[in-house]
């Protein structure tokens, strides 16, 4: 109600609504794999007088990358989940829309067509994100 009042009716309050779901997986897990990285891995880049740009790219962001795409996963199944009611309040298209018109019109057959749509597309959004899970943080 607050991002509504706040950005109106339509898009905007979705996007922020979206952003705000999203944000805080990726923060918190990669505030996790900072913290989990080896103290001693950053003595070594110092040690062998490594920037502090060398020391991010090289140690730093292959230290956290698995805890960050954990991050997006999470995010990505937090934004499906608030996606589809958000599209139920006060916008003329999106699944949570047609759920909705569905309902209103009594195809019930459609309605359950669209929940299962939105599921398939949950788990093929979720095997992607772990699909560049494995290929981009294979050690993890």
């Amino acid at each position: 109600p607050i991002a509504v009042m706040v950005f109106g009716v339509g898009d905007k309050p979705i996007y922020f609504l979206l952003t705000f779901a999203a944000v805080w997986p990726i923060l918190l897990s990669t505030a996790a794999g900072v913290r989990a990285l080896d103290p001693r891995w950053l003595q070594l880049s110092r040690s062998l007088a490594a920037t502090p740009l060398e020391t991010l790219w090289r140690v730093v962001v292959p230290g956290v990358l698995g805890h960050v795409l954990t991050g997006v996963r999470l995010a990505i199944g937090i934004l499906w989940i608030v996606l589809v009611p958000c599209e139920m309040l006060g916008v003329s298209a999106g699944l949570g829309y047609f759920i909705l018109d569905t309902r209103d019109r009594l195809a019930y057959s459609e309605l359950m067509a669209t929940v299962l749509l939105i599921g398939i597309l949950g788990f093929a959004l979720d095997s992607l994100a772990r699909s560049l899970y494995r290929i981009w943080a294979p050690g993890d």
